[in-house]
């Protein structure tokens, strides 16, 4: 059954978008702009763009059709889950395991994983990513954070939207990386010649990498790495743009005899709970495989 809601304007300026996420605390910005392009939302009886500015006394109609059934499967994969509350969980996500379905692999992710202990997760935000407020590519090892809620989850996402939230990996790279610290800035976006890739391009967006030097390894360098920007593959990307290609990555970097995966791992990661504002940060160790990594080259 639909539900139905009904609100006066009692300030002006907000725009729609953003006063019924507030007004209905269920839905996030985002769910609130589909509901208003597919008609569900109006604004003294007419259809409104998201971004119309509400001037008191406007009346708001809302309808919220019910939630489509989840097409996601819960599958009893293990986590590990390193904090957990009311709003959110981090957990740390083992290399080879997707974040969300996609093309390719449609089960067995961290997203079938985490419905296994968490059903009610597929009531919230996007049917495919439930709970999703940023990725970490399948063979990269590390913290992350799931939303359990739709306020937790739009606050999240704010929150990495406005570049607050602290994200450091650790990355060996090929070759004696100098200087041992640097910022590297350049736009990143589809590669024109191959659609599955990314790439350094002219017209791509803005993309923002710090890195610092840990210590050489004989002909290998390893680095902490804090993208500020979160674009796919950005870390990879911008590496390989300098030259220092990643160790064990077969798509940007330079293959290897000792590691079957990149050498990313997200082993810092601080933010502010949703519930309190108060700035936690939460780690994790090298995983086996790059710890042997590392003893191979040293």
């Amino acid at each position: 059954m639909d539900k139905v809601y009904n609100f006066i304007a009692d300030k002006t300026g907000v725009r729609l978008d953003k006063y019924v996420s507030e007004k209905c605390p269920e839905l996030s910005r985002t769910q609130a702009q589909k509901l208003i392009a597919d008609g569900h939302i109006k604004v003294n009886d007419r259809m409104a763009k998201a971004s119309v500015k509400l001037s008191i006394g406007d009346r708001v109609d809302i309808i919220i059709p019910p939630t489509a059934p989840s097409p996601l499967s819960p599958e009893a994969i293990p986590l590990n889950i390193v904090y957990e509350d009311d709003d959110l969980l981090v957990v740390d996500k083992p290399a080879g395991l997707a974040v969300h379905p996609a093309p390719g692999h449609p089960d067995h992710t961290l997203v079938n994983a985490i419905l296994s202990h968490f059903p009610h997760l597929a009531d919230i935000s996007e049917s495919l990513r439930p709970g999703i407020v940023h990725r970490l590519d399948k063979d990269t090892s590390g913290v992350m954070l799931v939303a359990k809620n739709n306020m937790a989850q739009a606050n999240l996402i704010d929150q990495f939207k406005n570049r607050s939230v602290m994200k450091v990996y650790l990355v060996l790279v090929k070759g004696r990386l100098t200087p041992e610290d640097g910022i590297i800035e350049a736009p990143i976006g589809r590669d024109p010649s191959n659609r599955k890739r990314m790439a350094v391009v002219t017209r791509g967006r803005e993309s923002r990498t710090q890195y610092h030097v840990v210590k050489h390894i004989g002909d290998y360098t390893l680095l902490e790495v804090k993208p500020e920007t979160g674009r796919t593959h950005q870390i990879r990307v911008h590496l390989a743009a300098i030259g220092s290609l990643v160790v064990g990555d077969s798509v940007y970097g330079v293959k290897s005899d000792f590691l079957a995966r990149q050498f990313v791992h997200a082993c810092r990661l601080g933010f502010n709970l949703p519930s309190t504002g108060e700035y936690v940060e939460f780690t994790s160790e090298l995983p086996p495989d790059l710890a042997q990594a590392l003893k191979d080259i040293g």
